[in-house]
């Protein structure tokens, strides 16, 4: 397209919305650029057409990426597609509605302003792409396809990684839109058809006998943890068994486990007569490591989902990202939880913070937690996390037979 960093995100289709998609901008009366392997990264090939005016190319791309969208095949009667896409330093939701007649509307737009520096105002460019126009191509994708879209910023500050999320949100989301199904309506015949438990996926998955096990011990702990990924695909559920000394922790990591449908037995013996920080700690440290080794390579699996779960009165979504590139971002009403709570349960605050933090980073994830809506006590919070943790890993883990073991991603591989 004459811009590397544009270029560079229309890439995210091919790799996130599993289309092929193969865009060529000349000038009138140019023949097309023809370049050979050395040249095909080169700054000035790459970015020819960047003091061009980028309004009218990446509206003219968008009109014609729509109006090939267009012909594609959508299960029938108007539907619906929502995804968040999770990146380190941002978080962008994605909603399409295939119209069944009209064009299609830009419903809302909230990206910018594109990351924090400069204050107020953000970037202007990203490498030699001008962001103002970032909206003029969606415009002309919604237009032109007869899809109504949707982009909110749920955080983001780094440009970059805002424009990032939302093309790789929007890919995601349009995936999900062909294929008929939608992040947490897991009742739908088509989600039972891509996903559910006759499908290839969960035949597949459940295969691979994925499974991690750690044991340790040291002067604050011994530890055992062993976890079998689609380990309750066909057992019972007391496959789960989880005994750590504190009951609040055994509580979340049992329900985490059983939303993830994967079998735990996990065990620790820690200096409680000290406090609950070492446990904790560790507990949370060894999950997260053993989930990691269990997942392998993570080629060919779905890598990215969002799940939204309620406990009690507390609501909370989970979008999560196999990346390899561990950060946790959270709104959790921890430190300002209404009732002032040191305590949830017999797991301190500060610990349940640290504990999720802590899975994370060892399962080398990146996560974002939203609080759609505040528990009466920190303990539906947590239990609620726990419940989105382990639905949105669950769906992570999914093998996506049409990979063909390939990695999803636009560079091939995850970060080692």
């Amino acid at each position: 397209q004459g811009s590397g960093f544009f270029d560079h995100m229309i890439d995210q289709l091919n790799s996130h919305a599993q289309i092929g998609v193969s865009v060529t901008v000349n000038k009138d009366g140019e023949a097309n650029v023809h370049t050979s392997e050395g040249e095909k990264h080169a700054f000035e090939i790459v970015n020819r057409y960047a003091e061009e005016d980028q309004a009218k190319i990446m509206g003219a791309v968008g009109a014609a990426l729509g109006k090939e969208l267009s012909k594609l095949k959508y299960p029938s009667g108007g539907r619906t597609s929502r995804f968040c896409c999770p990146l380190d330093e941002a978080l962008v939701e994605c909603v399409l509605t295939k119209k069944l007649d009209d064009e299609g509307k830009l419903i809302n737009f909230t990206l910018p302003p594109y990351g924090k520096y400069p204050v107020n105002r953000g970037r202007a460019l990203i490498g030699k792409m001008k962001t103002q126009y970032v909206e003029t191509f969606f415009s002309r994708v919604a237009q032109t396809s007869g899809i109504d879209i949707s982009l909110v910023k749920v955080r983001g500050d780094n440009g970059h990684h805002v424009v990032e999320s939302a093309f790789k949100a929007f890919s995601r989301a349009l995936r999900n839109l062909i294929d008929g199904v939608n992040t947490n309506d897991y009742a739908c015949a088509e989600y039972e058809k891509m996903w559910g438990v006759k499908s290839e996926s969960y035949t597949s998955s459940v295969e691979l006998c994925r499974e991690g096990k750690l044991e340790r011990s040291t002067k604050e702990t011994s530890i055992l943890v062993h976890v079998l990924l689609d380990g309750l695909a066909k057992g019972p559920d007391d496959s789960v068994k989880v005994s750590t000394g504190i009951e609040t922790m055994d509580h979340f990591v049992s329900i985490l486990a059983k939303e993830a449908k994967m079998s735990i037995e996990a065990k620790c013996n820690g200096d409680l007569y000290v406090d609950d920080h070492h446990t904790s700690e560790d507990v949370s440290i060894a999950l997260g490591q053993v989930v990691n080794t269990a997942l392998g390579t993570k080629a060919g699996l779905n890598r990215m989902w969002c799940a939204v779960e309620s406990y009690g009165d507390a609501t909370v979504e989970v979008t999560m990202d196999l990346s390899n590139r561990p950060c946790v971002t959270h709104d959790l009403s921890l430190s300002s939880n209404p009732n002032g709570e040191e305590y949830a349960g017999d797991l301190s605050v500060e610990m349940l913070d640290h504990v999720i933090e802590s899975l994370v980073m060892n399962s080398r994830s990146t996560v974002h937690i939203v609080e759609k809506k505040v528990g009466k006590t920190v303990s539906e919070t947590a239990m609620a996390t726990a419940m989105a943790f382990g639905k949105a890993l669950r769906m992570c883990a999914a093998v996506d037979p049409r990979r063909a073991g390939r990695t999803a991603s636009s560079k091939g591989c995850l970060d080692k």
